[in-house]
């Protein structure tokens, strides 16, 4: 198996502007990213996927690979299949977000090592413990629930599933958006329309399940900081 792992970066952003170019612990947002996934052993080639040359040249200052996109990509995943497209001897590819500058490199491996089964998954994600009481009426957090295979049954904003005993034990997790795909998924799924509970949510990985297929949720016991807002960047200078 080889795996190509590329984190799709763009200058614009509403809550944050220049977000990936934002000084964080002293080094832009982005490079910090890709610094922190770079230690990733089971990774074979790491690429930065921008539209913006001040991005790829803070990669490039520390020796990593950026490569250019068009502009017109809508998401992250329609960034990551233009770099895929150009990568076929790839067979697993990881879409790592630009704002993930706490990832390790414990929770990547955990990413990839259900591709290195005998039947591995088309798509996989991963998410680790919620926090109830701070975070399970939050519509800023994503939730996912599990069948008892570990695939995903649903992602929300909302507060999932309803509760009817308040006090009754629940298996819900805080979602990442961290995926990883058989390339010739990703190549299909970037291909599809938005479905229906895709625009509600404003969550892209729906359209798979609305479509019929599974997501593997990997667990890790690791949390992150992502960082969207200028309240969210002022508390990750001490995180970590």
């Amino acid at each position: 198996m080889s795996v190509l792992c590329v984190i799709p970066a763009r200058l614009k952003s509403t809550r944050l502007p220049n977000k990936m170019l934002a000084v964080l612990q002293g080094q832009p947002l982005i490079q910090k990213t890709y610094l922190a996934a770079k230690p990733c052993r089971k990774i074979d080639r790491l690429v930065v996927a921008t539209d913006c040359q001040a991005i790829k040249s803070v990669i490039e200052e520390v020796g990593g690979e950026a490569i250019m996109t068009p502009e017109d990509c809508q998401t992250g995943s329609d960034r990551v299949a233009f770099i895929a497209q150009q990568f076929p001897e790839f067979d697993t590819v990881i879409n790592l977000q630009g704002d993930e500058p706490f990832i390790r490199k414990e929770m990547l491996e955990t990413l990839i090592e259900p591709f290195n089964s005998d039947n591995p998954p088309k798509m996989a994600t991963l998410a680790y413990d919620l926090i109830f009481e701070t975070e399970y009426d939050d519509p800023s957090l994503v939730k996912v629930i599990c069948d008892l295979n570990g695939d995903a049954i649903y992602f929300s904003r909302a507060a999932i599933p309803y509760r009817r005993d308040p006090k009754a034990e629940l298996k819900v997790l805080h979602h990442m958006g961290i995926y990883a795909y058989q390339r010739d998924f990703l190549l299909e799924y970037t291909t599809w329309p938005q479905t229906p509970l895709e625009k509600l949510e404003l969550l892209e990985q729906l359209r798979a399940i609305e479509h019929g297929h599974k997501i593997r949720v990997c667990y890790t016991p690791y949390r992150t900081l992502e960082i969207n807002t200028p309240e969210e960047l002022e508390r990750a200078q001490l995180f970590g």
